[in-house]
């Protein structure tokens, strides 16, 4: 399921990606070596999960990405979909706080 959230986050800007990739690398690592390796190795989760686990950040280009994504569909989601401009500043605010937060990691090479 962590899984699942994990990469249903990779194109709703509000769901994070890796807290969820973070559950599931310690619930397979309890359980099953198989999908703990599975998930290591997985060419896009595997590195975001290594770098917070062994470096204790996140990469330039993963927060670059991820904060890039963030505001293109908050922006669309504003403009396209709200018109309440309430409600549009609740998006903007919240836009701006989760990039607070992705920029609170340190970052890795």
């Amino acid at each position: 399921m962590a899984v699942g959230l994990a990469a249903a986050g990779v194109f709703l800007p509000l769901l994070p990606t890796t807290p969820f990739l973070l559950i599931a690398a310690a619930c397979f690592a309890k359980s099953s070596d198989r999908f703990y390796n599975a998930l290591l190795s997985h060419r896009i989760f595997g590195p975001m999960i290594r770098d917070y686990r062994e470096k204790g950040g996140i990469a330039a280009r993963t927060k670059a990405v991820s904060i890039s994504l963030l505001w293109l569909t908050i922006s669309l989601s504003a403009f396209l979909a709200v018109s309440s401009w309430p409600l549009r500043g609740l998006l903007f605010l919240v836009a701006t706080l989760v990039t607070a937060h992705i920029l609170s990691f340190k970052t890795v090479e």
